[in-house]
């Protein structure tokens, strides 16, 4: 399905784009589901699958909510990595610090450019979306390139908000680190539910 929406986009079809997108989080949810996951794992991408249905639409009033959909499935996401997550402080500091100013120079240069009513919704967004990418590296490597491929897809559509020139078909390029995203951190929450939970002084961390 992840294939056939790619593909729709690839072509300019934004009738199969409409079709399919809203297909994909409630497959990927219902996997989780059949894999016994955790129940905030399916709440995550169902709140997903929100702010797809909403982002379809260029209406302001849908964009801020369906932002705010994904919102709550990043603190879905920050729940599930403290629960199922290992920390390793020397490297979670250094992690934390090139997040933080990604996050800073990201929004900086934004802020200009953004609709006066849109800024602080973006930034404020930003600001949990960087968490839940900076939440993601203690799940390991398949969860940290998933937070960090949200982060990529997210900042995408902020510059496209902000009137920035995009690159050609730029909503397969959205939808491509989306979907990878998604599924990255499904299975990476999906690994981590079903191994046992190891303390960051542990002798072998698990990733």
């Amino acid at each position: 399905m992840a294939v056939a929406d790619l593909a729709a986009l690839a072509a300019g079809s934004d009738a199969g784009h409409t079709l399919l997108k809203p297909l994909l989080m409630p497959l990927l949810a219902a996997y989780a589901t059949l894999r016994r996951g955790p129940r905030l794992l399916t709440a995550a991408l169902l709140l997903g699958w929100g702010g797809d249905i909403l982002l379809l639409s260029d209406a302001d009033p849908a964009f801020l909510t369906g932002m705010a959909s994904f919102a709550v499935g990043h603190v879905c996401y920050l729940t599930l990595f403290r629960r199922y997550g290992v920390r390793s402080r020397p490297r979670a500091a250094f992690v934390a610090t090139t997040y933080a100013a990604a996050l800073v120079v990201t929004v900086a240069l934004l802020w200009p450019d953004l609709p006066p009513d849109m800024r602080v919704p973006v930034a404020g967004y930003s600001l949990l979306l960087t968490a839940m990418a900076l939440g993601a590296t203690g799940l390991g490597l398949t969860a940290a390139a998933g937070g960090a491929l949200f982060l990529l897809s997210d900042t995408l559509i902020a510059t496209d908000v902000a009137g920035w020139p995009q690159a050609p078909r730029p909503d397969f390029w959205v939808m491509l680190t989306y979907i990878a995203a998604q599924a990255l951190l499904a299975r990476a929450v999906l690994t981590g539910a079903e191994e046992p939970v190891l303390t960051s002084g542990s002798a072998t961390a698990r990733r």
